[in-house]
């Protein structure tokens, strides 16, 4: 594949939303309302685990009876028309008697979990002063009906071409969802962050990408090369994390097995330009000068590390030329694989305390 380097990230962004627009439905004007807790959350998972001790570990401020100090807002934001625009959202913060404008920070789950699933986060965040906001992605969590939902859209998605649910119309919902957050009283528009584990990860990153509102992001173990995957034959784990879509496609194409060229082909079906011209060596450094911390394992091969030395390469010189090289930093914890750890945890939360609590 020629080489190429992107210098105009603005040039880009507008490309990036070009194909955002070319699947929706019909936009909506901006209008959100109050929903119901959800009692029981949907993951769409056969036995999912009960707790994250990652989450958990999540530095809190010692506040007696914290819970009983929280605000909880559960509302939906509509961000287009039909059933998937209907975004769920779960906010916490801290009661105050008189509102002060704060920061904020989104919270993006993984792979058929949920905005539910957040809430050690949510709390632990809220607790700190910020206004924490989980989201369900789409076709998770009040956006699901079976444990089969997000599965069923991937495949869907191949077949037909008419939507992008693996990572491109989340990120819709995360400009709309900015849309919002920039007009609550009690969030300041400049203290913005963004953060998700794994697939949560990948929407924390292009939405960081998409929308500049998201003034300072921490994907973990999200950020990826897809097109350095599939040219070093490293796609096998990121495709088993999704592989009925996959598998699909390969009975489309004739294939015995899945191969690269499949690999590709449902990329550039579901998901235009992932895998070319918004990978990682693009977006990536497209986030410069606004502060992004990459937090993956060294040995996760869904992330494999070696598949981001060029965009660490072309990100530390798009952060020199903005005159912010503190404002970029990739950790990749030994001997971890795909798995979110309370190190990692640790370092997003002081990362976000680092810009927000100055």
């Amino acid at each position: 594949m020629e080489e190429r380097v992107v210098v105009d990230a603005e040039q880009l962004r507008s490309q990036f939303l070009q194909v955002l627009r070319s699947r929706r439905s019909a936009e909506v004007p901006l209008r959100w309302e109050k929903s119901e807790p959800v009692v029981k959350p949907l993951c769409q998972e056969a036995s999912p685990p009960t707790i994250s001790e990652a989450m958990e570990s999540c530095p809190k401020a010692d506040i007696e009876n914290l819970k009983d100090q929280l605000k909880e807002e559960n509302l939906y934001l509509f961000t287009e028309e039909g059933e998937q625009g209907r975004l769920p959202l779960l906010i916490l913060s801290i009661k105050e008697i008189n509102v002060q404008r704060r920061p904020a920070v989104v919270f993006l789950h993984s792979t058929l979990k949920c905005k539910e699933w957040l809430r050690p986060l949510l709390e632990a965040y809220a607790s700190r002063g910020y206004v924490a906001i989980g989201v369900d992605s789409r076709y998770h969590g009040e956006r699901a009906s079976s444990l089969t939902t997000y599965r069923d859209a991937l495949v869907s998605s191949w077949k037909k071409g008419d939507t992008m649910p693996f990572i491109f119309d989340t990120v819709w919902d995360l400009i709309k969802l900015a849309d919002y957050l920039t007009q609550r009283e009690d969030i300041d528009p400049t203290r913005i962050g963004i953060t998700g584990e794994s697939l949560g990860g990948m929407h924390a990153w292009f939405g960081a990408f998409a929308d500049p509102r998201y003034t300072v992001a921490a994907p973990i173990i999200g950020v990826q090369g897809f097109r350095w995957a599939i040219d070093n034959d490293k796609w096998q784990a990121r495709v088993d994390s999704i592989k009925a879509v996959f598998e699909e496609a390969r009975i489309d194409l004739g294939k015995s097995q899945i191969d690269k060229e499949v690999v590709e082909k449902v990329w550039n079906r579901i998901a235009p330009g992932l895998a070319s011209d918004f990978d990682s060596p693009y977006s990536i450094p497209a986030i410069a000068p606004r502060p992004l911390l990459i937090l993956n394992g060294a040995e996760d091969p869904r992330c494999p590390l070696d598949g981001l030395a060029i965009p660490k390469e072309r990100a530390s010189k798009a952060y020199g030329e903005a005159h912010h090289t503190d404002n970029f930093k990739l950790v990749a914890e030994p001997g971890i694989g795909h798995q979110m750890t309370p190190l990692m945890v640790k370092e997003a939360s002081d990362w976000f305390d680092s810009y927000f609590k100055k």
